[in-house]
């Protein structure tokens, strides 16, 4: 029976929690409380044998990873926050190690130029499927100021849509996902609920509005703000949508998830 385990490595934007300097509710209990922290954006996804990190935003991958734990990263977009934890690991010693990302030329700095150890030879064109270890990965396109994509899992049993750093979806995407509904989205939501979508990245508003369309079971918020986790402490999220943590596990095999 193959498992697919997908597990939250950070849950926050480039500001992470706490933030730097502030003293709010949120950010004096995520300094006291080490559970309560979010550190960029990203995750890992075991299949088949096979672990797959998704973006690079951590800065220590290198002390978290040995290079035989490591079978590909999958990138999002190629804002600093997303790819920094390769800038070190790029110079490590060994083999090559495939990263998968959307078409953007320019990348970030000169990790193009000079990159060492990372076979950046793997880039993806949107709604095209590719297998990675027997996994199934369709790359949709997501609204961001940089070209970027999110991505469906899917495995003989499970898909799971992967949707960050976004503000809604295009309508392309949107309507992909409607006709084969994912029964886990995992989404950004930066903002407390807004009467409009805000740029760049999603309100609580957008992602009620996304899963009534598309009829997905279950949301995992991601990308979150110290301002979003001073409100989620004064009000509750509605049914069927959670935020996600660092060093949560969502594992899906034959019988469900759990």
């Amino acid at each position: 029976m193959s498992k697919l385990t997908l597990t939250f490595l950070g849950t926050s934007g480039a500001q992470q929690v706490p933030a730097f300097g502030c003293q709010c509710m949120v950010c004096l209990r995520a300094r006291e409380e080490p559970q309560y922290r979010r550190k960029p954006c990203s995750a890992m996804l075991e299949y088949n044998g096979s672990r797959t990190l998704i973006d690079a935003g951590l800065h220590d991958l290198t002390e978290r990873f040995t290079p035989e734990q490591i079978s590909q990263f999958l990138l999002t977009h190629y804002h600093m926050d997303h790819v920094q934890g390769l800038f070190p690991l790029r110079w490590g010693v060994g083999g090559s190690i495939p990263v998968y990302g959307p078409p953007d030329e320019m990348g970030c700095d000169d990790l193009f130029k000079h990159p060492g150890i990372l076979d950046f030879n793997h880039t993806l064109t949107a709604f095209e499927t590719i297998q990675l270890q027997g996994l199934s990965i369709t790359p949709l396109p997501l609204n961001h100021s940089k070209l970027t994509f999110g991505y469906l899992f899917t495995t003989p049993h499970h898909r799971i849509a992967y949707l960050t750093d976004t503000a809604g979806l295009p309508e392309a995407t949107a309507e992909f996902l409607c006709q084969q509904p994912p029964e886990i989205m995992i989404i950004d939501c930066s903002h407390e609920p807004r009467p409009s979508t805000p740029k760049n990245h999603s309100d609580l508003n957008t992602v009620i509005a996304l899963k009534q369309r598309i009829g997905c079971e279950k949301i995992w918020l991601t990308h979150i703000s110290h301002q979003f986790d001073a409100w989620m402490l004064e009000n509750s999220l509605p049914e069927g949508i959670e935020a996600a943590r660092d060093g949560l596990t969502l594992t899906a095999d034959e019988s469900g998830y759990y």
